[in-house]
């Protein structure tokens, strides 16, 4: 029974994930290293590349300081509108991207209630807000539960001691939450990479201004009818996920450590 069942499981997991991934591989090296290399050092393949990491850069240091207040706030404090904020952080994993972007555009496009007098939309700060708001949930439930579990002992007995708010976190509370921050930053980071459907909507993906990765390999495959193209651009983005993946495999045996 035991073997049916991973049997059962391997075959799934061949069918939808490696039988495709390795089709993207064959047909992106089937012409050799060369063309590969060629075709995504393009100067539009380039700017995506660049774009997305960009984001990246942005979106998670932004991520971090917003989920460890919030995580902080839901796990130590007991205020009016608490369970409203416990919801509020799980929006985004409830709305459709493409709604978000089209609320972007509502708030912050040319005729919205907040845009006009500096562009956000079809640019760098439409894209970093969608992707912010996509990937908002990650550091906050990864820290919350390890802030409820590592308990107020010590956070206690050091301000018992004398430290100070900040000293309290940097030097008890930090090195505890550490494995849990780390990844919450690899799950953003791996959502920002792969963010399309919000993208879509307010990045415009004009290429060498406002077209990512993911925009890239829709353009080359749907618009421009280059499936080389968008195979060799897929697999950039999967080899940056592989990277994410390896980070998220090692944080994870540290957690369980």
């Amino acid at each position: 029974m035991r073997i049916a069942l991973r049997t059962a499981a391997l075959g799934y997991l061949t069918v939808l994930v490696l039988v495709p991934l390795a089709m993207i591989f064959y047909r992106t090296f089937e012409d050799g290293f060369t063309a590969f290399f060629e075709s995504v050092t393009t100067p539009a393949a380039i700017s995506a590349i660049s774009l997305s990491l960009l984001i990246v850069a942005i979106v998670v240091p932004l991520n971090v300081v917003f989920g460890l207040v919030t995580a902080l706030a839901l796990a130590r404090g007991n205020f009016p509108g608490k369970g409203i904020l416990q919801a509020v952080v799980d929006l985004p994993f409830a709305v459709s991207p493409v709604i978000v972007g089209v609320a972007l555009i509502l708030f912050w496009g040319n005729d919205g209630w907040l845009g006009g007098a500096f562009p956000v939309i079809f640019s760098l700060p439409g894209m970093v807000l969608a992707t912010v708001f996509v990937t908002l949930p990650f550091v906050v439930r990864e820290v919350e539960p390890v802030l409820r579990e590592i308990g107020t002992e010590q956070e206690e007995a050091a301000s018992t001691l004398g430290a100070t708010r900040w000293q309290t976190f940097w030097r008890i509370t930090l090195p505890a939450i550490r494995v849990g921050v780390g990844y919450g930053v690899v799950l953003t980071v791996a959502r920002s990479l792969g963010e399309f459907g919000a993208l879509t909507v307010v990045a415009g993906g004009v290429p060498g201004e406002s077209q990512t990765l993911t925009l890239l390999v829709h353009a080359r495959y749907i618009d421009d009818h280059n499936t080389f193209g968008a195979y060799s651009a897929a697999t950039v983005l999967m080899g940056l996920a592989l990277i994410t993946l390896i980070l998220m495999t090692v944080l994870e045996r540290r957690r369980e450590a």
